[in-house]
């Protein structure tokens, strides 16, 4: 019986792959399923910016307007060459390809058609790229790689595509309980209810005005202003532990009946309080060198505000085609084995302003397998 074949590299196919493969990373990674919206109007913790998808280059340049601080001009004084020029910073993020590949195998240990494969490879590598994502937002948002054993980032990776990373600057960075530092870390410091009481304090009066420091804006969800913190598994077990009795189930309770519950942002949250929307992460930054003698393990919690990051995503090939990955399949030794390979040109980086950041405060607390 005759059958349509298509082929190896064959537009069709390349063309279909490849933006299946687009929505399959999109729905399935954690933080762009959940965290990201389009342009500088987006009200989430993650940007995306799309001004390199259709055009050339390798870098976006984007501003922070800062708010004014004159003194007010009273009565008949004189306005003129008072006023204050408009003050703005500028950061940047670079796009650069990745590539990613997966070989089928020899004719005789293939023991499914190609088309298959082609189903196969789609789904491990969508699952590769979603987790690839997912650290490198984990990894520029906490400003370190840790020492996160299940990463496909090398201990010591220091990031890519010219972004580098950077660690969170004094006005960003919180500790558990009365901890001051990374060595005042001791094995009561962690995460309770009460550090996310002073998390919101320490949000609603950052900076602003004449001192020049980006205050953490909150994320709009239907009219009303949020926070998200996401923790590690272990500190999660830490807050609910240390909650009073029946505390947690009406956190729970709020997250259900809250305003804008059907935000994506909600999708997945284990409640809220005080407004923050609580989120648990496996992925989240651990470290093995904290307290007095440097030795106690610890976990970077992120409360996120919006616009902690950007992302921008270039077309693959230059093409204009509006798709984020490429999709390529190849022969190898004489046509006995297919190897489909993947790629995509894209950059993450944490948003910062005058080497300050500008939505996220890191957590780090002590954390253990409980």
């Amino acid at each position: 019986m005759a059958r349509t074949i298509v082929g190896l590299n064959d537009p069709k196919a390349v063309k279909k792959f490849s933006a299946i493969l687009a929505n399959d990373v999109a729905r399935d990674s954690y933080f762009q399923s959940r965290f990201m919206g389009r342009g500088e109007s987006a009200s989430t913790p993650i940007q995306m910016l799309s001004d390199l998808e259709a055009d050339a280059g390798d870098q976006i340049s984007y501003d922070l307007s800062v708010q004014l601080k004159m003194a007010p001009i009273e009565g008949d004084d004189i306005l003129e060459g008072n006023e204050e020029p408009l003050k703005f910073y500028t950061d940047t993020v670079y796009v650069d390809q990745v590539r990613s590949g997966v070989n089928t195998g020899g004719r005789m240990t293939r023991k499914r058609t190609l088309h298959d494969m082609r189903k196969i490879a789609r789904r491990r590598q969508g699952e590769w790229w979603q987790r690839f994502f997912d650290e490198c937002f984990f990894i520029y948002l906490s400003g370190a790689r840790g020492v996160n054993t299940e990463f496909v980032t090398p201990v010591g990776w220091t990031g890519r595509a010219n972004n580098s990373l950077s660690a969170p600057d004094s006005s960003h960075i919180a500790y558990a309980g009365a901890a001051t530092s990374k060595g005042t870390i001791t094995s009561s410091t962690k995460l309770s209810l009460s550090d996310v009481d002073k998390l919101i304090a320490k949000a609603k009066m950052m900076g602003g005005g004449s001192v020049e420091l980006p205050r953490i804006q909150p994320i709009k969800i239907d009219g009303e202003n949020h926070f998200v913190l996401v923790m590690s598994p272990y500190q999660e077990y830490d807050v609910r532990t240390s909650s009073t009795t029946g505390q947690w189930l009406d956190i729970q309770k709020a997250a259900t009946t809250a305003i804008g519950k059907d935000s994506p942002i909600f999708k997945g949250g284990l409640g809220l309080y005080n407004n923050v929307v609580l989120h648990v992460h496996d992925a989240i930054i651990r470290f093995s060198d904290y307290g007095s003698g440097n030795n106690l393990p610890a976990n970077r919690a992120l409360f996120l505000g919006a616009q902690a990051a950007v992302c921008a995503f270039g077309t693959p090939g230059g093409n204009g085609s509006g798709l984020r990955f490429d999709w390529r399949e190849d022969e190898a030794d004489r046509g006995n084995q297919v190897i489909i390979s993947t790629s995509s040109i894209f950059g993450i980086k944490k948003t910062t302003y005058n080497s300050l950041d500008f939505g996220v405060i890191a957590v780090d607390t002590y954390a253990i397998d409980p």
